[in-house]
């Protein structure tokens, strides 16, 4: 079925659920070989270096980016201002249908990398999980290829993550006030990330003070999986986690932002339905400028700060080491 023109300016390919935009040479032949890499961004401006890193790794190819609200702002600002790139592919999903199409497919499964954009990642949920396009995503990572998120595209890259799906955002107090409660919506087996099989992630991080609501989100992927060894990954603003291939993540920020790794490796004292969280004695890492992170292990060469969080009875007190 031929794309027709939406009023946006994409191309929408009628009842199939999704809008179309690409600038570039589809018909370049690809420069380089691609290589596995992570792009994990907090959320707010691209990080320059951190996308030269990774428009590298994807071989100088083409790239394909996944959202589900939005237009091709974001294609034209890594065609035009980032660049060394032969094309860039972005596609809007409205539903669900779109996500076992075969032109999305296809289209995916040509890309050198795949970026998931901001927005409402319970859309993504929604329209993933389970579905043929889901499975394309695992294929690409599979097949050693570069993928990277930014904000709601980062909080659904970890096995376990927050999905948001009543509609809002839950914010710390709320979290830790009740963390199995119906506004703590906790998601797992979505994506198979390398290196990110016992994370929950989280973004915009050091600004919208979201240490609380980690937290709160380990203890409950804990609980629900019956295992204590799942580690919190927050990623502040401006900032990007880049990590190789071999599991060496190392941060690039425009504002001096961090990686925050939390790590309790025991049950809380009190994680019960409908009563606030007590969980003490929890590491908390910095992962800074200066600093190299192996995340095969979580093991941080010189860490930008530690700390060690207590929360007792849904407050949540942190102690500088």
């Amino acid at each position: 079925m031929a794309a027709t023109a939406a009023a946006d300016g994409g191309r929408r390919a009628p009842e199939q659920g999704y809008r179309y935009y690409d600038v570039g040479d589809l018909e370049a032949p690809r420069p380089g070989r691609t290589e596995p890499a992570l792009l994990l961004m907090g959320g707010g401006d691209w990080v320059p270096e951190a996308m030269h890193w990774w428009v590298e790794r994807a071989g100088h190819g083409r790239v394909v980016i996944l959202r589900a609200s939005g237009d091709d702002a974001l294609q034209k600002e890594l065609y035009e201002d980032i660049g060394g790139v032969t094309a860039v592919q972005t596609l809007v999903f409205d539903s669900r249908t779109a996500a076992d199409d075969p032109r999305v497919l296809r289209i995916v499964q040509e890309a050198d990398a795949i970026f998931l954009a901001g927005g409402d990642q319970a859309r993504y949920v929604r329209f993933w999980k389970g579905t043929a396009l889901n499975r394309a995503l695992d294929a690409h990572v599979a097949a050693g290829k570069p993928i990277g998120g930014t904000s709601a595209g980062l909080a659904i890259l970890g096995r376990y993550s927050y999905g948001a799906m009543d509609g809002g955002s839950v914010d710390s107090r709320t979290a830790l006030s009740d963390p199995t409660g119906s506004e703590v919506t906790m998601e797992t087996d979505f994506l198979t990330m390398p290196h990110l099989s016992r994370v929950v992630t989280d973004t915009h991080f050091a600004k919208r003070e979201r240490l609380g609501r980690l937290i709160a989100f380990v203890a409950r992927a804990a609980a629900d999986g019956g295992r204590d060894d799942i580690v919190g990954l927050g990623v502040d603003e401006d900032s990007v986690l880049c990590v190789e291939a071999d599991g060496r993540g190392r941060v690039l920020s425009l504002v001096d932002g961090h990686a925050w790794l939390v790590m309790p490796g025991h049950a809380p004292e009190r994680l019960r339905s409908g009563e606030p969280l007590s969980f003490r004695d929890i590491p908390v890492i910095g992962v800074g400028a200066g600093s190299r992170l192996q995340l095969d292990g979580f093991k941080v060469e010189s860490p930008a700060f530690t700390a060690v969080a207590n929360v007792v009875d849904g407050e949540l007190h942190l102690r500088p080491e």
